[in-house]
């Protein structure tokens, strides 16, 4: 699957993940209405709602961008419909064409992180059949534990051609409490950084690993190291637009050959109407002002890209 991400990157000439971290009061009014009409203001009513808002947004964009993240949180929170929601918009995202990354940001050891590669990248099996659970490309991982809790997500990599985007220097900004924190003089994440590229190292693709990183766009220093520490693993940059990052700040994330890093906008894009820039598509064209919104995010990477050359 890393192989299908790079070529749908450069087909595309997007590095681009738009994150489908969906809030209710992100929802036009509109939509609510006729959901809750449909199914009362219910966890049902309010997936519907999540549902419907997804999409209006794939359909605009899904020709614009290589991969979608949606954060499962954002749809945990409404229980079991919003989980529904969760699994029917990575099956709408895949018939899209678009690869899914599914923000999970699992962590945990023996069965229990196999349970959990299982049901998001694997099959489980059933008496003589097996099934795919959620069945995402690709899955974010805390690294916490060590290598007990992600070697059975990269086992499963492996058997499935997909892959995993390990936790190493995140965005928000007490990242450093921990992340940051000196080991035999070296900061904890260049640690993380060398345990992913041996994590990979058995693992490629054509030209990069299964396993690649999350390194914050807000930190673009700490990503100009790691960019060298892991050279063929892809990195997820998120941070980008609502949370500071701009396209200057990604250019050392990339490699020499232009790919390497993938970069998230979640709210700056699902989001857009809401903003004052594209303020003139009004509510009802919420889907449009997200196209807009790529649009615009692509111009600023690539302009970057193409003047740091």
């Amino acid at each position: 699957m890393i192989n299908q991400l790079v070529n749908n990157i450069k087909k595309l000439d997007a590095p681009i993940v738009v994150g489908l971290d969906p809030m209710l009061d992100y929802v036009p009014e509109y939509i609510k209405k006729a959901a809750f009409t449909e199914y009362g203001e219910t966890l049902e009513g309010a997936a519907e709602a999540i549902w419907q808002y997804n999409k209006g947004i794939v359909d605009a964009i899904y020709d614009l961008v290589p991969a979608v993240k949606p954060q499962v949180a954002m749809y945990e929170q409404f229980g079991i419909p919003g989980m529904v929601t969760f699994k029917k918009t990575v099956d709408y995202c895949k018939e899209k064409g678009l690869i899914v990354i599914g923000d999970i940001k699992r962590g945990d050891i023996g069965s229990t992180s196999e349970a959990y590669a299982v049901g998001h990248l694997g099959k489980v099996q059933v008496g003589s059949k097996s099934y795919y659970g959620f069945d995402e490309d690709f899955v974010t991982v805390n690294p916490y534990l060590g290598s007990d809790g992600v070697n059975p997500f990269v086992k499963i990599c492996r058997e499935e051609k997909k892959g995993i985007f390990v936790l190493v220097k995140t965005s928000n900004p007490s990242s450093g409490e921990f992340q940051d924190q000196l080991v035999n003089g070296r900061p904890l994440y260049e640690l993380v950084g060398e345990k992913v590229a041996a994590w990979g190292a058995d693992c490629m693709g054509d030209s990069y690993s299964y396993v690649g990183a999350v390194v914050g766009a807000t930190y673009p220093e700490q990503g100009k190291v790691l960019r060298k520490v892991m050279p063929k693993a892809f990195i997820l940059v998120p941070g980008y637009g609502a949370q500071g990052g701009k396209g200057a700040d990604l250019v050392h994330f990339f490699n020499e050959d232009g790919l390497g890093a993938i970069v998230n906008s979640s709210r700056g894009i699902i989001a857009a109407y809401k903003q004052e820039k594209y303020a003139e598509f009004g509510t009802e064209n919420f889907a449009d002002a997200s196209r807009a919104a790529v649009k615009d995010m692509g111009e600023d990477i690539s302009g970057a890209l193409a003047a740091a050359k």
